[in-house]
């Protein structure tokens, strides 16, 4: 299934696999995502719109098991204060639907943050641009196609610690 994520990365030349998966409306978490295609949720990015007030919008991406810290993502992004997109406006902003946003293929390029465990694999999966698709690419191509977004990109800390890092 060709989808404006998957025909981003073609128009750049850029490898990937496109994995399908069935969608159940009721459950779009990641995690779930994450079980449905064969993949450990850390490795399956979650792409978030947020925002730093009117007219001011950032991409946020996260590991699938993992939650955005907004203080961060607003120092990374150098504003006062960040947010979650209200859910409503993120269609009229991205072209995407909840459970299918992804930074490629955008009505609009913004800013874009990753969290730096990116790194971390071989392989990351994000959002195709639409539920039930998935994008299995390198993450040195991830963050190149990013970059051709003629937005800044940026690979930083942007997640929470874990629970039993403060036990």
């Amino acid at each position: 299934m060709k989808t404006n994520g998957a025909r981003f990365l073609d128009s750049l030349g850029i490898p990937f696999e496109a994995r399908e998966y069935e969608v159940d409306p009721d459950d779009l978490a990641a995690t779930t995502v994450a079980r449905k295609i064969g993949m450990p949720a850390e490795q399956v990015f979650k792409t978030l719109l947020t925002t730093g007030g009117p007219g001011s919008y950032v991409f946020a991406v996260v590991p699938g098991d993992a939650e955005l810290d907004f203080k961060k993502l607003a120092r990374a992004a150098g504003l006062r204060k960040i947010e979650m997109v209200p859910l409503k406006d993120v269609q009229p902003l991205t072209g995407y639907i909840r459970g299918g946003v992804t930074i490629f293929g955008a009505k609009k390029a913004y800013p874009v943050f990753v969290d730096e465990t990116v790194i971390l694999f071989d392989k990351i999966s994000v959002s195709a641009g639409t539920r039930g698709v998935q994008l299995i690419l390198s993450p040195d191509d991830y963050l190149r196609a990013a970059a051709a977004l003629s937005e800044p990109v940026a690979a930083v800390d942007l997640t929470k610690a874990s629970r039993e890092a403060h036990a």
